[in-house]
């Protein structure tokens, strides 16, 4: 494409009326006001997490399930529902959030460590320092907030696969070196086998609660879609049969809502590029081919 008509491309681009009334609806990092279908999963883990905001450290919590059924999705809005009441009644509670399949930021003993300090305001180097001291710079971290701190292990299997399940149990082990502050970890996971196949030691002390998450089925899934299209698209520009069709590809793969959502914003964008009013059902076909094709090429 020519700069001139890149230029003209651009501008008229500006000119069309968009699809899209905002898109962040449709991105797995969003964090909607309600969660839909995970009523059970929620009052679990809110009955589990609930003593920190009497500074009583909650037990450690272990929640699995497959891809896409909401599982740091709900785990991160209890959070932040708790983060409003602590600020609220001004209770010192800290909760963090880390994915550990992030690369070189998460993915080994040292770096998932320091990043949990740097997280504490510490400034500690991404190599260098032996492991031992940077465990102290972290314990030292702690000490100083002298708080409960409730420490979310987002993909902890990428961690462990990698790294070992020693550092889960040195986690685990810590309160023991802490007179002041408290620590509790939830670890997220992918791998329904993950717990079992973790030393026996390390289980017994991750694993003080479980909680799985189960797929869900496509009259849920749905049910999401619409919630979200809603917000995410202009009104009347969905055809029918769109969500239906969506939902039973991501039916289909496990009740994977994150696919289904991804399904739809790819579909609307291809539909966006083609100059089309509206959504069709065919968008989904192609959407689906392409997501395929470019998981293939990576």
């Amino acid at each position: 494409m020519a700069r001139d008509n890149l230029d003209n491309y651009f501008e008229s681009f500006l000119e069309d009326e968009s699809i899209f009334e905002d898109k962040r609806f449709l991105q797995s990092n969003y964090v909607p006001g309600d969660i839909d279908h995970r009523d059970d999963q929620m009052n679990s883990i809110a009955q589990i997490l609930a003593p920190a905001l009497r500074s009583q450290r909650p037990s450690n919590l272990f929640v699995y399930g497959k891809t896409g059924t909401g599982k740091t999705l709900t785990c991160r809005y209890i959070a932040g529902q708790m983060r409003e009441v602590a600020s609220k009644q001004d209770i010192p509670l800290k909760i963090i959030y880390l994915n550990c399949k992030l690369k070189k930021i998460a993915d080994t003993e040292y770096r998932l460590i320091a990043e949990l300090a740097r997280m504490f305001g510490k400034d500690v180097p991404s190599t260098g320092l032996p492991t031992d001291e940077v465990y102290n710079i972290f314990f030292d971290a702690l000490e100083d907030e002298d708080k409960v701190v409730i420490a979310i292990l987002d993909e902890i299997d990428q961690l462990v696969r990698k790294a070992g399940d020693e550092i889960i149990y040195n986690l685990t082990r810590i309160n023991s070196e802490l007179p002041e502050s408290q620590l509790s970890l939830i670890g997220i996971s992918n791998d329904l086998m993950f717990a079992n196949n973790l030393d026996p030691r390390v289980k017994s002390s991750l694993s003080e609660e479980e909680i799985v998450f189960p797929p869900y089925n496509a009259i849920e899934i749905q049910e999401i879609l619409r919630e979200r299209a809603n917000k995410a698209f202009a009104e009347g520009v969905l055809q029918e049969g769109v969500i239906p069709k969506c939902a039973a590809y991501a039916a289909r793969e496990h009740g994977d809502a994150r696919r289904a959502l991804e399904l739809l914003r790819v579909a609307g964008e291809l539909a966006e590029r083609s100059n089309q009013q509206k959504i069709l059902v065919e968008n989904i076909d192609e959407a689906e081919h392409k997501i395929e094709r470019d998981r293939l090429i990576d």
